[in-house]
Parts: C-alpha cells; sequence; structure tokens
C-alpha cells in the first residue's frame, strides 16, 4: 500500500489572512511587506532587495548629515526594527477591498438654504451626527425651538441629513452651539453660492 502523503502547512500571513503567496493580490500588500521580508524573504526576493537598497540609501543620508561618509552600509538588520514603524505610518490611511482608500470624514456641521416653488425655504442640517448627536433628538428640538416641522430624511448622498421647514440659517448656529457644546462654532458651515463659507 502507499504512504499517505504529508499535509501540507501553509504560512497565512495575519495581516491580509491570506497564504504568504497570495498578498500580493491582496488589498493591503503595503502593509504585508515588512511582515513577508521577515518571515517569508524565498517567496518574495526582490522584496528583500528592495528593503536592502531602501535601508542602505537612508543610512548613508543619515551618515551624510552627521558628516560621515558611508562605504558601503548593510541595512538588513536595522530594517527589522525599522519595519514595524514604517507599517504603522500607513495604518492612518484605511485602505478598502479593491485597493481603493477610504478617507476619514471631516467633522463639521453644514447648513444649507434650499428654495422650493418659489416662496418655501428649506434649511438642509448636515454633519451633525459626526460629533455623536442623535438626529432624531436634534431634529425634535430644532422643531420646537423654531416652531417648524423638522425631520431626519436620506440625503443624495445616501447620509441622513436634518430638513427644517423655512429659513431658520440667522438663529440656528447659535442654537447648535448652545444646545451641543460639543460642536465648536469653527466647525458650522454655510453652503452660499455652491461655496462653503465659515459661519464664525
Amino acid at each position: 500500500m502507499a504512504e499517505k502523503p504529508e499535509p501540507l502547512k501553509v504560512l497565512y500571513c495575519p495581516i491580509c489572512s491570506l497564504p504568504a503567496e497570495y498578498c500580493e493580490f491582496g488589498p493591503d500588500f503595503e502593509k504585508c511587506k515588512p511582515w513577508l521580508i521577515i518571515n517569508a524573504p524565498e517567496l518574495y526576493p526582490d522584496l528583500l532587495k528592495e528593503a536592502n537598497e531602501k535601508e542602505a540609501e537612508r543610512v548613508s543620508e543619515q551618515l551624510q548629515s552627521a558628516g560621515i561618509s558611508s562605504s558601503g552600509a548593510d541595512g538588513a538588520a536595522s530594517y527589522v526594527q525599522s519595519g514595524v514603524t514604517s507599517s504603522s505610518k500607513q495604518e492612518e490611511v484605511k485602505r478598502l477591498p479593491g485597493g481603493k482608500i477610504k478617507k476619514k470624514a471631516r467633522q463639521e456641521v453644514v447648513i444649507e438654504k434650499v428654495v422650493r416653488n418659489k416662496r418655501k425655504c428649506i434649511t438642509i442640517i448636515k454633519g451633525l451626527d459626526l460629533f455623536g448627536i442623535k438626529l432624531s433628538d436634534a431634529s425634535k428640538k430644532l422643531g420646537k425651538k423654531f416652531a417648524t416641522g423638522a425631520s431626519v430624511v436620506k440625503g443624495p448622498t445616501e447620509k441622513e441629513q436634518i430638513d427644517v421647514q423655512g429659513d431658520i440659517a440667522y438663529d440656528i448656529v447659535e442654537f447648535i452651539t448652545e444646545t451641543w457644546p460639543d460642536v465648536p462654532e469653527t466647525a458650522i458651515y454655510f453652503i452660499e453660492d455652491g461655496k462653503k463659507v465659515p459661519a464664525a
């Protein structure tokens, strides 16, 4: 009888959770590079060469800035230490599947006045939710304060916003900053003629 073959041991990347051979096809290959250089250098010899060249350039720049000339720096040992710090800088930008980059949303409240049917006015308030404010509670407070109808609706970008009937833009900044102290007046903007104008 033939012997049973031994099961293969596959090395998985802890960053993208793919086998090490397939890391280059994953969404976080840049984050995987330091780990691959340390744990699977035989799979990606080009990465090791690039890392050594970059480290040699960095060391020679440091030596030149200190006034010492480099006569051939070997940066393989020091790259292991600096590889960890370079990956932490890249974590600030979030990568989505497919390699798309997601930017963090700026915390700002945008107030826009829209005119309907030539006379009717609607004031749209966007971005209160970024400050941890429940939009349903905010719409109730706005409706009571200004004695108008206020509702939470989804805007054209699929984000929720508050629509308040009437032109309340003149008092809205003061009301927002008094009711919710977490919202600074510098973070409130008006949209006038398609341009953002600071409220302060």
